[in-house]
């Protein structure tokens, strides 16, 4: 079984900065992503990373902005978002994968643990 817990959240100005990282337990996982969901939006990718390589994806409204992370002796991920955007904010849910895939997925059915949730407010 595998547990995915977040921390980091919080409420920041627009232009600011913010972390949230993402604890993971249980076994070996292949991707390591963030997807978000805004009120009354459906929850969509934010960014994804895969162990071996360290290939990474992001959704055009953060490239540039957010980066993410992955320290897999620690089996920890991170997204550090610079430059928010009132628009950022939502629930930041982790994501993980924990069987081969060759690519960086997008789709939420291709992650099969999730994590509870972090909030990310910025205000304008």
């Amino acid at each position: 079984q595998v547990q995915l817990v977040e921390s980091g959240g919080g409420l920041v100005q627009a232009g600011d900065s913010l972390s949230v990282s993402c604890a993971a337990s249980g076994r070996t996982l292949y991707v390591m992503g963030w997807f978000r969901q805004a009120p009354g939006k459906e929850r969509e990718f934010v960014a994804a990373i895969r162990r071996s390589d360290g290939s990474t994806d992001y959704a055009d409204s953060v490239k540039g902005r957010f980066t993410i992370s992955r320290d897999n002796a620690k089996n920890t991920v991170s997204l550090r978002m610079n430059s928010l955007k009132p628009e950022d904010t939502a629930v930041y849910y982790c994501a993980a994968r924990s069987y081969y895939y060759a690519g960086v997925p997008r789709a939420e059915r291709s992650y099969d643990y999730w994590g509870q949730g972090t909030q990310v407010t910025v205000s304008s």
